[in-house]
């Protein structure tokens, strides 16, 4: 992971908001140069759902193909908002090749999930 990148993503644990929401402005102003470092952060952050969370959110704003792999991954993420971020981000990206991924998550134990895999199998098809 490039530094910038790996300081921004440690600015996003800070306690202080406006400190967190700058670093997370600051990667989505850059978001499609931030992919490949995006991907480690969601990976390296097993203990974090939170960091998790904002990786797979912006993973999905940059609306590229290359996210696709982690987000499908993201979509067997322990916490139920990365999951439910996942299926947005997916559907925001709108390949069809992912719509199997998305229909599995349709019978999620949490309702958001559900809601946000139909609402990105609606959008891409």
């Amino acid at each position: 992971m490039r530094p910038r990148y790996a300081d921004l993503f440690a600015r996003m644990r800070s306690q202080n908001p406006d400190e967190r929401d700058a670093a997370f402005d600051a990667v989505l102003f850059e978001r499609r140069n931030a992919i490949p470092d995006l991907i480690a952060c969601y990976a390296l952050a097993e203990k974090e759902y939170l960091l998790r969370f904002y990786a797979v959110q912006l993973l999905g704003f940059t609306r590229d193909k290359e996210a696709a792999p982690t987000l499908i991954g993201a979509l067997n993420d322990s916490e139920a908002m990365v999951r439910a971020e996942a299926c947005r981000g997916l559907g925001d990206i709108g390949l069809k090749s992912t719509l199997e991924n998305l229909r599995a998550r349709l019978d999620d134990f949490d309702i958001g999930v559900r809601i946000a895999a139909a609402e990105a199998i609606a959008s891409i098809k």
